[in-house]
Formats: C-alpha cells, structure tokens, sequence
C-alpha cells in the first residue's frame, strides 16, 4: 500500500473544547487536508519546534530525542496508518544499523517526536479518503506561534451542549451541510469533529 507524504500546515486553537487545537495536515502536492484534535500540550511541543523555541529544561519529547541519540537509533518516520471511531493511530518508524522497529503512538506526541529528527509523515490512501477533506488553496494557515505560547483558555458555559452530543442528534444530510459550512469558515476542529460523527455512522 502506497504512502502518501503529509506536511503540517497549521494549528487553529479549538473554538469549543477548552484546551485543545486542531493539527492541520495537507497532503503534498495536494489540496486534501487531514484535520486531527489534540492537546495543548503537544501542541506546543509541535509549535515550539516549527518556530525553533528552545524551553528553558527540555520537554517530553526533547528527551525522547536525547534518550534516542545515546542508544544511537534514530527515527526514519511517522506513519498515520488507522482510523477508528473518530480515534487516529500512529506509528513512530525506529532504525538502529540494520534493525528497523515501529512504536505504536498517538500521532500529536509522533509528529512531535519526528519534528525533532526531521522526519517525514506519512498516511494512506484509505485515511484520506475517509477523513480528509478538500479546501481551497487560498485558505489562510495559522501561526505556530499563537500555540507555542501557553495560554489560558476561556471557559466554557456549563449550559452549553458539548459537541459530541449535539452532533448526534442531527441527520446525516444535516452534518453533511455542516461540514461544508465549517470548512467555508476554515473552523477546523469542527469540521473534524463533524467529520468523526460521519465516520462513526458509516
């Protein structure tokens, strides 16, 4: 099964769910687009690298990097190769000399972790299509630098239905329209989240 090459185009900080960020991903030479949800820690950890911020005390994933070089293996690449119920899946690709070893990882600490050693990401064809999507090529990217900064995010008003609930009371037609509107207004955290709703019913 052929790989498809990803980079990081951007992260957006989450408009619905405090503390999270949508990793923006596009494919190479493409126009689709793999949004995926993650912490604000890991998205510091990916932002803090991209702009080349170097922390007063090495992070998780600097020692993963340190930890690696004294045992003299280095970390070929991230693979994106599975989706499930809305959850993605990651492998981080190790080779020391002729032994070559994948870690199953979740892939916000992955993409981390390979952005140290310059790795490349890749997905398949089968993720794309099924959780990808397609936006415009003049769509604006996000500063990294907006995520490298720790930040306190606004509350959330305790009356307010969380994403997860209201999305499962609307039609597949109605999510359908949903996403398009999302992606027209480049909100990528709910356009994922709609996208995982779909996933689930399918």
């Amino acid at each position: 099964m052929d790989k498809i090459k990803l980079e990081i185009l951007g992260l957006s900080s989450s408009q619905s769910q405090s503390g999270s960020f949508a990793l923006v991903l596009g494919e190479e030479g493409g126009v689709r687009r793999l949004p995926i949800i993650i912490g604000m820690f890991e998205a510091q950890a990916i932002a803090i690298e991209i702009e080349k911020i170097i922390p007063n005390r090495p992070m998780t994933h600097d020692l993963f990097k340190s930890f690696a070089h004294q045992f003299e293996f280095m970390v070929e690449e991230i693979v994106i190769y599975d989706l499930k119920e809305g959850v993605f899946f990651a492998r981080i690709v190790c080779k020391s000399g002729n032994r070559t070893v994948e870690i199953d990882s979740r892939p916000s600490d992955a993409i981390a972790i390979g952005l140290r050693f310059g790795s490349s990401i890749y997905t398949y064809e089968k993720i794309l299509n099924e959780a990808g999507v397609v936006l415009s090529e003049d769509d604006e990217e996000v500063d990294l630098k907006e995520a490298a900064t720790p930040k306190k995010e606004p509350a959330v008003e305790a009356s307010k239905p969380s994403p997860e609930k209201t999305l499962k009371d609307f039609s597949t037609e109605n999510l359908n329209k949903m996403l398009n509107e999302a992606l027209e207004k480049e909100d990528y955290e709910r356009a994922a989240k709609i996208r995982d709703e779909l996933s689930r019913r399918n």
